[in-house]
């Protein structure tokens, strides 16, 4: 599959979108498993299931292409936004190790 965002609109405007990759994999058989980020929801839509709904796709999406895991990726540690997440069943079980790039600034 490789990637794709995932929106979800209404009135014909964005209202959340979030980006699934599923990742082939050399173990388990080589079940791939998924990746999903930047998930953004529009304020104004916020607490009207908008994104609950697109990260319920986004997960359909990554089973219906073989993933064994889908994992998520996120920046804001808010408890509002955690809590959000545990409750559309996504769980906090280990510790990730992000490294970011940092580009050199020319002179």
């Amino acid at each position: 599959m490789g990637s794709a965002t995932l929106v979800g609109e209404t009135g014909g405007l964005i209202a959340t979108s979030c980006t699934l990759i599923v990742i082939p994999n050399l173990t388990r058989g080589g079940t791939p498993y998924a990746l999903i980020e930047n998930v953004v929801t529009f304020p104004s839509h916020r607490g009207k299931r908008f994104g609950t709904l697109v990260l319920y796709a986004a997960t359909e999406r990554a089973w219906q292409h073989g993933s064994y895991r889908v994992m998520l990726s996120t920046g804001p540690k808010t408890c509002s936004t955690l809590a959000f997440y545990k409750r559309v069943g996504l769980e906090q079980p280990g510790t990730g190790f992000p490294k970011r790039c940092v580009a050199s600034r020319p002179d």
